[in-house]
């Protein structure tokens, strides 16, 4: 399995431009490649090849008058740069024709200098190497200082984010066997089902509730002050440029807060079951609703995308339960449908067992049954079956799909 580490880095202010030259020439080499690809279509001549975008744009624009700079930067980086635009085509076109699996990806689109996001790659045929003095050293940026946590790989990624710090990205292939010696085994470990919600982040089947920290919440006051701020600020001044920074900053540090726990609640559950099941929530749709917030304050696709990488890592059973099975509505004792209940309901009485219910306790019992993942006392499967997982957010790209989801959410 190949796994992806950031580093933070620490350039120094010479680095600093360095970089920030280095990503301006591959957005200039990247954006040249889409420029070419969408004047060929628009001419319906043929789109040009790799290696005559590469002499065109790279090659031949070094010995021209305007695109003299590009000799500053490594070659490797803007090589790259093609090379994402070629992958980038060709995502594109395998989603015309239905053959990527995932969800659909639209045209390349040129890049701006004020994109949130920057990176460039540096490939092994960059030279690039990590000294022993435990530096990152870049072809004509020099040696950076790197706040290394764990050994290491192969190529390297720098990336800046929109708070204006570095990371160094690897991907890092790791051993299945050093990973499973690491982990507990899962033989008499207990198979888990998990309601995610907003009041309490996720109820487990065996009553445990875990609270939503809330992180963006509890950050909106220093958030406000910080954005108002950035709001006075005159457009194109350096002020800005710092009242920006600072908003950025305060975003960055709600999202490494989510993230964590994100990290630390996933690692806790696949350590302690042998199985998880979980709902297949359409998150897009439900973050166009009036809790479209509190939803994306809760990070649960980033939840459920690590749940089910580390179960896959640590030799765990993941399943994913349809979005439609009516987990609020049936008795998770005697199986009857009760019907749909408002949201402030939490809790309810079955009219035929006569079984109190916690509402998020049952709901997460119910999916573990629809999993396949309850069993009897003579050991059989409840529910005979996988239901598949969606492997993308089928229905929440429309008006009607959208607003059922929704409705669905409210009365959950």
């Amino acid at each position: 399995m190949q796994l992806r580490y950031a580093f933070r880095l620490d350039p120094g202010p010479g680095q600093r431009v360095a970089l920030a030259r280095a990503f301006g020439c591959a957005r200039v080499v990247y954006n040249d490649a889409v420029a070419a690809r969408e004047r060929a279509r628009r001419e319906g001549a043929a789109f040009p090849s790799a290696g005559a975008l590469s002499k065109m744009l790279i090659t031949e624009a070094k010995q021209g008058p305007g695109r003299q700079w590009l000799s500053e930067v490594s070659a490797v980086i803007l090589q790259q740069a093609l090379r994402e635009v070629e992958r980038a085509y060709t995502n594109f076109f395998a989603s015309l024709k239905g053959s990527r699996q995932g969800a659909r990806v639209g045209a390349p689109r040129f890049r701006s200098k004020r994109d949130a996001r920057q990176a460039i790659r540096f490939t092994a045929n960059a030279r690039w190497k990590i000294t022993e003095s435990g530096r990152l050293l870049l072809p004509k940026i020099g040696e950076v200082k790197v706040r290394w946590s764990r050994r290491l790989p192969s190529s390297v990624t720098v990336i800046r984010d929109a708070a204006g710090r570095f990371f160094a990205s690897f991907v890092v292939e790791t051993d299945l066997d050093a990973d499973l010696a690491r982990m507990p085994g899962a033989d008499g470990l207990p198979s888990v089902g998990i309601d995610l919600g907003l009041t309490h982040f996720a109820v487990l089947s065996d009553g445990t509730k875990i609270d939503s920290p809330r992180f963006l919440r509890r950050a909106e006051k220093k958030l406000k002050k910080a954005q108002r701020e950035l709001s006075r600020k005159q457009k194109g001044s350096k002020n800005r440029e710092k009242a920006r920074l600072k908003v950025a900053r305060a975003h960055a540090q709600v999202a490494d807060a989510r993230r964590e726990f994100h990290h630390q609640l996933s690692t806790r559950l696949i350590r302690e079951s042998q199985a998880v099941a979980v709902e297949d929530l359409a998150v897009k749709a439900l973050a166009r609703t009036r809790l479209g917030k509190s939803v994306h304050d809760a990070g649960w696709a980033q939840f459920l995308a690590m749940l089910e990488y580390k179960a896959q890592r640590y030799a765990r059973i993941f399943v994913k339960v349809g979005r439609f099975e009516p987990t609020s509505q049936v008795c998770s004792v005697c199986g009857v449908k009760d019907g749909p209940k408002p949201l402030h309901v939490r809790t309810w009485t079955c009219t035929h067992c006569g079984t109190v219910h916690d509402r998020d306790r049952n709901a997460a019992k119910n999916v573990k049954q629809a999993a396949g993942l309850a069993v009897t006392a003579c050991r059989a499967q409840v529910r005979p079956g996988l239901v598949p997982a969606q492997r993308e957010e089928a229905g929440s790209h429309g008006i009607h799909t959208g607003t059922r989801a929704a409705q669905r959410h409210s009365t959950r």
